[in-house]
């Protein structure tokens, strides 16, 4: 059972097999196919894709599945659109149409969330997450599942103001910046406190701090800006005894160690992340998921893709929360016989 395995790995306890996860291979229709039969298409009805979705996370022995609720809807008054490339299949979400709303620096630096987006409801906000977890629980009863935040600090900047004005205004004032980040956080703890409040007894925390090349801004800003207001935001989380997995894209290796003070149970890294330095250090204390990189399975051969799962698990299998996952993801131009042959690999290499 998949349910046992998450649950285990949740607990940092061995079980008989490194379990697995993955990210948008549940989207990836052509795979969904292959692996289930079902035929469906992004066009389907949210019903039929749902549906398609459980029969693949089944198949494919998903443990756990890192879901959060809230995403950059909430900004709908006043945001950036940057654009999207191409991830889907039918290219749906392909969109070349860019605005911001600021035109200036000083239109950045005097904003404010209060004056903008206002007070939330924080009992309909508890219930969104509680009624979010209990959903998700319900669809996919053999794994373990999280209801939790996408646009926790940088990321919800970025929504807002665009890398473009944004990295402008930090690098014309960074303090006046520092204070709007903490306007922001001050706005956005309302949904975390509600988070504390609801029934989701794992937490997804999202919050890409970094780039592929590393920090964004110098250290010592996000040690004055960022770190502080994220313990302020887990504070109430871990007061609740719920468990929280913190999600960033890029290389953060520089910021483990601030991340870990935080208080966090669990981190979710791309390939970009050392797993030999996480394991060696936090592999005994905290949750690790992914690290295998999808561009081997775009690319690379069959030898390639089994000598990047056995790199993984060899590092992880002896960390009794390590899942196992291509955390960047398997889109649709993946080739279907890398996929499978992906997981075959995971099988045959993950018994403990």
């Amino acid at each position: 059972m998949s349910y046992k395995h998450g649950l285990a790995a949740m607990n940092l306890q061995m079980s008989d097999r490194v379990p697995h996860m993955e990210t948008d291979a549940e989207m990836n229709w052509p795979l969904i196919k292959k692996v289930t039969g079902i035929d469906v298409t992004p066009s389907a009805s949210e019903q039929e894709r749902r549906k398609a979705q459980m029969a693949f996370c089944k198949a494919w022995n998903y443990d756990f599945k890192p879901t959060p609720f809230l995403g950059k809807d909430i900004f709908s008054k006043m945001m950036t659109n940057m654009g999207h490339c191409e991830y889907e299949s039918d290219s749906r979400d392909y969109d070349d149409e860019i605005s911001c709303p600021f035109t200036d620096v000083e239109d950045v630096l005097n904003f404010d969330p209060w004056e903008v987006y206002g007070e939330i409801d924080t009992n309909k906000a508890k219930a969104d997450f509680t009624n979010h977890y209990n959903t998700l629980c319900k669809d996919f009863p053999t794994m373990i599942n999280t209801s939790g935040i996408y646009v926790t600090l940088i990321t919800g900047l970025t929504y807002i103001f665009g890398w473009e004005m944004m990295l402008l205004a930090c690098g014309t004032d960074a303090v006046r910046f520092g204070e709007l980040t903490n306007r922001y956080a001050s706005w956005i703890q309302q949904y975390y406190n509600a988070l504390a409040e609801s029934d989701a007894e794992y937490i997804y925390s999202h919050d890409d701090l970094v780039w592929t090349s590393g920090a964004v801004f110098r250290p010592d800003w996000y040690r004055k800006y960022v770190f502080p207001n994220l313990k302020k935001f887990y504070d109430p989380i871990l007061e609740s005894g719920k468990k929280i997995i913190y999600l960033g894209d890029g290389d953060y290796n520089e910021f483990v160690e601030d991340i870990a003070d935080l208080g966090v149970h669990g981190f979710f890294f791309e390939p970009y992340v050392n797993l030999k330095h996480m394991t060696e250090t936090y592999g005994k204390t905290h949750i690790m998921i992914g690290n295998a990189d999808t561009r081997v399975l775009l690319l690379g051969n069959k030898d390639d893709i089994y000598q990047e799962v056995k790199r993984c698990i060899d590092l992880g299998k002896n960390c009794p929360g390590y899942f196992m996952s291509v955390s960047n993801g398997i889109p649709y131009n993946t080739p279907i016989d890398n996929a499978l042959y992906y997981y075959e690999a995971y099988k045959e290499l993950s018994r403990r």
